[in-house]
């Protein structure tokens, strides 16, 4: 099969004839990729800057974000059928551990991530298990969903656990309104009744936001933060959700944050450089986001299905990988690029 691979770190990726996966254990499914998301991450792994941390061979397949059909299934997989469109969750999990059977499994001991640490989905078929696929509307379409299974799945994580101290009346301040910022933003929109305040850099991106559900569209011109503070009376947001974390957004995010309040860092790439004693003095919150639960997936896929959760897509061919990679990286993308083999 076809297959787009990391084969060197500050290198490009290159498109290679490799094996297709087969089922080996019980437990396993074959995914036929209908969309492969291609997301900042896949810039970062090139840079080398997950080199040390996933501990990958080269040469391996990139690509996390992925959706398509089941193309075949282990003896012991009875949740989905060959033919089902399915959504795939970013990690393999083990189903036994302490946080899998908490229902936390994004932080399962034994978990295995396609695209990050194993095969990923820049390619015809993808192998996963029965526990990481999700079954879809028939109304979706694969390329239509598949950033969602990763970009989608962080932006409702982070905004699910934003909303459960939003009460109506508060402000979230959403900062950056891109591939995970515009999904963030329709899905607070969908299930809080906060007032929602989006900043962006590009005026395309706060018109983007502010036509999907945000109240108030902020362009980060170097006056913003004294917007954000006009626009909450002086004080600042209850929540801030950083989908950037980096060039100046968490000391513009800090603040626009009131007292009391939540920064929940997405985005990432810059350090967090606040004096401790206005930490404690505020009594201001640092959360972290990592992904989601499969949990979280199925209720995002019931937003999708609803047609409150869209995505804004760009597509490319398999072929067409490089392309895709630069637009992301020069800013050219309006929601995400999708590969479809």
């Amino acid at each position: 099969m076809k297959a787009v691979q990391v084969v060197g770190y500050g290198s490009n990726l290159e498109l290679a004839d490799v094996p297709a996966p087969e089922v080996t254990g019980p437990h396993d499914v074959i995914v036929k990729i209908g969309g492969a998301g291609v997301c900042r991450t896949d810039i970062h792994i090139l840079e080398g800057q997950w080199a040390e941390k996933s501990g990958v061979t080269l040469p391996y397949t990139i690509g996390h974000e992925n959706a398509g059909w089941v193309h075949a299934v282990g003896s012991a997989v009875t949740n989905v059928a060959e033919g089902d469109k399915v959504i795939v969750h970013p990690l393999i999990t083990c189903g036994l551990c302490r946080a899998c059977r908490a229902g936390d499994d994004v932080h399962c001991a034994q978990s295995a991530f396609p695209g990050i640490d194993t095969n990923g989905g820049y390619a015809e078929y993808l192998k996963t298990s029965a526990r990481s696929v999700v079954r879809i509307d028939d109304s979706l379409e694969p390329s239509d969903v598949a950033a969602l299974a990763d970009a989608g799945l962080t932006a409702y994580h982070a905004a699910a656990k934003a909303a459960r101290t939003l009460r109506p009346g508060d402000r979230c301040v959403v900062i950056g309104a891109g591939g995970l910022g515009h999904i963030g933003i329709q899905v607070l929109k969908a299930i809080t009744a906060a007032e929602l305040i989006v900043v962006d850099r590009n005026a395309d991106a706060v018109k983007l936001a502010v036509s999907i559900g945000a109240d108030h569209g902020v362009v980060a011109d170097g006056g913003q933060v004294d917007e954000v503070l006009g626009l909450t009376g002086g004080e600042g947001a209850e929540v801030v959700l950083d989908f950037v974390g980096e060039g100046g957004a968490t000391r513009d995010g800090v603040a626009m944050l009131r007292r009391a309040g939540d920064y929940h860092v997405v985005g990432y790439g810059e350090n967090i450089d606040v004096p401790t004693i206005d930490i404690i003095s505020t009594e201001i919150n640092f959360i972290g986001n990592l992904v989601g639960s499969y949990t979280d997936l199925c209720e995002l896929m019931v937003l999708a299905a609803q047609g409150k959760v869209r995505l804004h897509t760009s597509k490319y061919p398999l072929e067409g990988f490089q392309d895709a990679l630069d637009d992301l990286d020069a800013g050219r993308i309006r929601g995400r690029a999708i590969l479809t083999p």
